[in-house]
Parts: structure tokens; sequence; C-alpha cells
């Protein structure tokens, strides 16, 4: 009798070079998105931002038809710790908003001779967002494209 051989098998799989060479493609196509990525992000933050500013406007509005004055904080826009609402927190804003942090961005409410000054500016500036936000009674809203709060000299938004 002969002797048995026995078939050989081809090895398959990927070579350690193949696994580097397509690793080193990901890390470079990811060098390039995640940048992108973060600037989109930082857009859609700052597209929220002027929504809940203009939010505020709305709330302001429904708060001086209620009380005869606008509110001087935010605190009188949002709901009541307990017990009913009334001109101390109106109920008029969902509780994140005035608590004055929502979408990477603190917010302020504050009281003018004329009526009222609204701010947002970035908990990190260049990270959750690249610009700061002012707005008044006037309801226009206006931006900085730096880490100075915007003031009612800046640039309005068109």
């Amino acid at each position: 009798m002969g002797t048995i051989r026995r078939p050989r098998f081809k090895t398959r799989g990927f070579t350690l070079i193949e696994l580097l060479i397509v690793i080193s493609i990901i890390l470079v196509i990811l060098a390039i998105a995640v940048p992108k990525m973060n600037t989109q992000m930082q857009g859609a933050r700052e597209m929220a931002v002027i929504r809940e500013i203009g939010s505020i406007h709305s709330a302001q509005t429904q708060y001086y038809s209620q009380f005869g004055k606008f509110a001087a904080n935010l605190t009188q826009l949002g709901p009541p710790v307990s017990g009913a609402d009334g001109p101390e927190a109106a109920n008029i804003l969902p509780k994140v908003l005035a608590d004055g942090k929502k979408n990477g961005y603190t917010y302020s409410l504050s009281a003018t001779p004329t009526g009222y000054a609204i701010t947002a500016v970035p908990d990190s500036f260049g990270n959750s967002g690249r610009r700061t936000f002012y707005s008044d009674q006037t309801l226009v809203i206006r931006n900085n494209w730096g880490q100075e709060p915007a003031t009612p000299t800046s640039p309005e938004i068109k």
C-alpha cells in the first residue's frame, strides 16, 4: 500500500501587515471625521441655544401678561419647588432651562431698567460652543464669536 497523503489546507485569514494597514486607514478616516463632527455638534448646540432664547422671550411675554412685569430671573419662570404657581415660580419654562444650564451653555436672565437681558455662554468655550449670545426685550439675538460675552452692541444674528 502506498502512503496516504493529507491534502494541504491553505491558511485562511489576514496577515499582521494587512491588519495594520486596515487599522491605519481607519485611523486616518477618524482623524479627518472627528473634528468635522465636533464642529457640527457645536453648530447644533448653538442653534438649540438660539431656540431656547426664543423660548425665554415667549415665557417673558406670558409672565408679563400674567403678572404685569417681566421676570427678573429664570427661577421666576420655572416650576415651583412646592405649592402653587405664582410670581416667584410661574411654571412657564421647564426646570432644566430655569436652572440655567442646558445644551452645554449657561443661561442667565436679569432685570434691566427697560425690561430684561438674557445671556448664554458656553460651559467650555471652544468645546461646547464657539459663540456667546445676548438678547433683551427687543427680541433681537446678538452673538459674539469670542470668549467675551455678547452685549447689546454685538452683531445681531440675521
